[in-house]
């Protein structure tokens, strides 16, 4: 859930909770969700964010997820998820390929890695995952073993995760 290598991670790689979101870039309560997210990871240094790229609303939605997955592989996955997530418009390939061009990522190469066999077993393994612990739309959250389904406060967020470094600590 937390430790496959293959996810992209937001925060601090070392940190010493983790929060996991299972998101698509479609949801708009995954959309309202990124400011609090961003404000979390900036006002916690200690904290590590996996991101579960989970494609369930459209095949633009999967299009979208194969294409922040290729932008990790160019080491831009964070200025894209926002860009994307920030974005009010719809997520054909031409609309995600200017995002991805409007963030400094090589679009060519991006086009084809999209197309990688291993990005599809990226997405498959989310989810399968997300079907194993009972993950049925977006956003949904796990911190420790909590899931938080939806979207929540980041007051609510903030209560879990120092609930999560009390049960470590």
């Amino acid at each position: 859930l937390a430790a496959d290598p293959a996810d992209p991670v937001l925060g601090n790689p070392d940190g010493d909770v983790t929060l996991v979101e299972f998101f698509d870039y479609r949801c708009p309560y995954c959309k309202r969700m990124t400011g609090p997210l961003a404000q979390l990871i900036d006002d916690d240094p200690k904290l590590r964010v996996v991101m579960k790229e989970f494609p369930i609303l459209s095949r633009e939605s999967v299009q979208a997820a194969r294409a922040a997955m290729a932008a990790l592989r160019q080491g831009k996955y964070e200025a894209f998820h926002y860009a994307l997530m920030k974005d009010g418009g719809g997520l054909s390939e031409d609309e995600i390929l200017a995002v991805a061009d409007s963030v400094g990522l090589d679009t060519e190469r991006l086009r084809a890695e999209m197309q990688d066999p291993k990005i599809e077993m990226v997405l498959r393994n989310n989810h399968a995952l997300a079907e194993k612990i009972g993950i049925t739309g977006t956003p949904a959250f796990v911190i420790g073993d909590t899931l938080i389904p939806g979207a929540v406060s980041i007051d609510d967020l903030r209560a879990k995760i120092a609930e999560a470094r009390a049960k470590a600590g």
